[in-house]
C-alpha cells in the first residue's frame, strides 16, 4: 500500500473515530470501512440528492457545508467532522429531504450495499454501530426536549404577548374614556358656572334677593358636582398609574357611614330626603379607610341623586360569613336591566340624568368597584325601574 493511500486510510480512519456512530469500533473494523468509502464532490448549490430519492447511503463530510431541506424549508446544516443520512443504510425507504450545498463540499460516501457486505464478513460492525446509533438517538432527544423547551417558552411569550395586548386596549379604553370625561363633564358645568357668575358680576344691582339666592345655589351645585368629579378623576388615575398603595387597618363601618352621611346632608336637604342608618355597635373591618369613604360617598350622593324630592335613602348593615354586607338603598328612579349589566364596564358604562337634572359620569362606579375588589369584598346592584335601586358591598371583618 502506497504511503498517499496509507495516509489517506489513516485520516478516514480519525475521522470515523470522531463520530458517534464508529466510536466504539475496533481499529480493523474502521479500516475495513475506510476502505469501501467513495469520495463526493459538489459545487455552492449542487444537489447531494433530492427528496424522494432511492440514494441509499450514509455521507461524512470532509469539509465544506451543505443543508437539509424540503423546498425553501431549512431543517439543518451539517459541516465538517459531521454526517448524515445514517438510516439509509438499514432503510431502503426514499429520501425524505433534499440536501444541497451551502459552499463546495467534499464527502465520503458509504454505501448500503457495502455496509452488508462488511456484516456478513464481520457480525460485530452491527453491534458496533447499533451503539452508535443509541449515542445519536439519545443525542436526538436531548435536543427535542430543548425544542420542547423552547416551545414551551415560546408559547409563554405569546401569551405574555396576548395579554400586553388586552391590558394595552384597557389602556386605550381607559384614555379614551378619560379625555371623553374632560372634554364633556367638566367643561360643561365649568361654563355654567363661568356664565352664572360672569352674569352676576356685571347686572348684580338688577336681581332681587331670590334670583340671587337661586345663582348662588346654581354655583354651589355645579362646583359641588365638579369637584366630586375631580376628585374621583384624581384617585382614578393613581390608581391606573399604581400610586394608591393599599393601608389597611381595623375600622368602624358605621362612623365612616356617618361621616359620609353628615358631608352630603346638605345635598340630601335640598331635595327633603331623609338618611335612615341601622345602628351598629361592632361593625368593624380591616380595610384602606380612604377608599371606602370613597365608596360609600360615592354611592350614597348617588341614591341622592336618583331620588326625587321627598324621597327616602336606607343604609344598612349585616353580618355574613367573616364579611359585613352595606346597602345603600334608594326608592327613586331605578335602572333598567340593560344598563345595570354595564354599570361597572369602564368602555360602556351608562350615565343618567339625576332627577334634578344632576350630571354625572359612571366613573364614581367603576372606583367603588375597584376599591371595593382591592380590599377583598365584592359590589353588585339589585334595580327595578320606577321602584328603586339597591347598591351591595361586602366588606372583610379581619
Amino acid at each position: 500500500m502506497s504511503n498517499k493511500i496509507q495516509q489517506n486510510t489513516a485520516e478516514r480512519i480519525k475521522m470515523l473515530k470522531s463520530i458517534h456512530l464508529f466510536s466504539t469500533m475496533e481499529e480493523s473494523m474502521l479500516l475495513e470501512i475506510a476502505k469501501t468509502l467513495i469520495p463526493v464532490s459538489i459545487n455552492k448549490d449542487q444537489v447531494l440528492f433530492e427528496n424522494g430519492d432511492l440514494d441509499y447511503a450514509l455521507y461524512f463530510i470532509v469539509k465544506g457545508r451543505v443543508k437539509v431541506h424540503v423546498g425553501s424549508h431549512v431543517y439543518a446544516y451539517f459541516e465538517k467532522n459531521s454526517y448524515l443520512g445514517e438510516y439509509s443504510l438499514l432503510d431502503s425507504s426514499p429520501r425524505s429531504a433534499s440536501v444541497t450545498a451551502v459552499e463546495p463540499t467534499y464527502l465520503l460516501r458509504f454505501d448500503q450495499k457495502d455496509f452488508l457486505n462488511l456484516i456478513d464478513k464481520q457480525p460485530d460492525i452491527s453491534k458496533s454501530m447499533l451503539q452508535g446509533l443509541v449515542h445519536r438517538l439519545r443525542d436526538y432527544n436531548t435536543l427535542e426536549a430543548e425544542l420542547t423547551k423552547k416551545n414551551v417558552e415560546i408559547e409563554r411569550q405569546k401569551n405574555d404577548i396576548e395579554k400586553q395586548r388586552i391590558e394595552l386596549e384597557a389602556l386605550n379604553s381607559t384614555k379614551d374614556k378619560f379625555f371623553a370625561i374632560i372634554a364633556h363633564d367638566l367643561k360643561n358645568p365649568f361654563s355654567t358656572v363661568l356664565g352664572i357668575s360672569e352674569l352676576l358680576a356685571r347686572e348684580f344691582e338688577s336681581f332681587d334677593p331670590e334670583s340671587l339666592k337661586n345663582f348662588i345655589s346654581q354655583i354651589y351645585k355645579y362646583s359641588n358636582n365638579t369637584y366630586n368629579l375631580l376628585e374621583n378623576l384624581l384617585q382614578w388615575s393613581m390608581l391606573q398609574t399604581g400610586r394608591m398603595p393599599m393601608r389597611p387597618a381595623i375600622i368602624n363601618v358605621v362612623d365612616v357611614i356617618q361621616e359620609n352621611v353628615d358631608l352630603l346632608t346638605g345635598n340630601a336637604k335640598q331635595k327633603n330626603i331623609r338618611i335612615k342608618t341601622k345602628k351598629c355597635t361592632s361593625c368593624y373591618a380591616y380595610v384602606d379607610i380612604n377608599q371606602i369613604t370613597t365608596v360609600l360617598r360615592n354611592l350614597l350622593s348617588n341614591a341622592i341623586k336618583f331620588t326625587a324630592n321627598d324621597g327616602e335613602i336606607n343604609i344598612n348593615i349585616e353580618s355574613n360569613n367573616g364579611y359585613w354586607t352595606i346597602s345603600v338603598k334608594d326608592n327613586g328612579i331605578g335602572i333598567n336591566e340593560n344598563d345595570i349589566k354595564r354599570l361597572f364596564l369602564l368602555d360602556s358604562n351608562p350615565t343618567t340624568i339625576g332627577t334634578s337634572q344632576e350630571k354625572g359620569t359612571g366613573l364614581g362606579l367603576i372606583l367603588c368597584k375597584e376599591f371595593v375588589e382591592r380590599n377583598n369584598g365584592k359590589i353588585w346592584v339589585e334595580s327595578k325601574v320606577g321602584v328603586g335601586t339597591t347598591f351591595f358591598f361586602t366588606l372583610p371583618k379581619r
